[in-house]
């Protein structure tokens, strides 16, 4: 069985809690990427940010781009996967939770990512990835 160390990005790019959102959203621009974990000054994950965290926590309530990444991450209940997560399992969680990239950490440090896409390259994930996206893509009901 193959682990998330195997497939998972080490080169993860991270935001400060305290950094501007602007500063968040630049680094999206610039690595091509939809989601920053945010860390303190421990490189302990505290959150993550997504480029539709910008766009509704942010641009849609009118605040500006100096605005603080910790008032518009995700902080509650990060699912995370660990470097020796099977894959099998990371696919599932992913399905479960409905995200499409998923935090690896290690003794609380963020050591790598892994996205829906990184699931689908490998050949014999690609059965995962698909149900896992389709569990993903399942319209939710409005918020009211």
């Amino acid at each position: 069985m193959a682990q998330l160390r195997e497939i998972m990005s080490s080169n993860v790019v991270t935001v400060n809690e305290n950094q501007s959102v602007k500063e968040a959203a630049a680094l999206m621009s610039e690595y091509n990427i939809g989601a920053i974990p945010v860390v303190n000054s421990s490189m302990q994950i505290v959150g993550i940010i997504t480029d539709r965290d910008i766009t509704l926590r942010t641009t849609a309530q009118g605040e500006n781009a100096q605005t603080p990444v910790s008032q518009v991450m995700t902080a509650q209940q990060i699912v995370q996967g660990t470097p020796d997560m099977d894959v099998h399992e990371a696919a599932n969680l992913m399905a479960q939770q409905q995200i499409r990239r998923l935090p690896v950490t290690e003794n609380g440090q963020i050591v790598g990512m892994v996205a829906l896409g990184d699931l689908a390259v490998q050949t014999q994930y690609a059965n995962e990835a698909e149900q896992a996206l389709q569990s993903i893509s399942t319209p939710s009901a409005p918020q009211q």
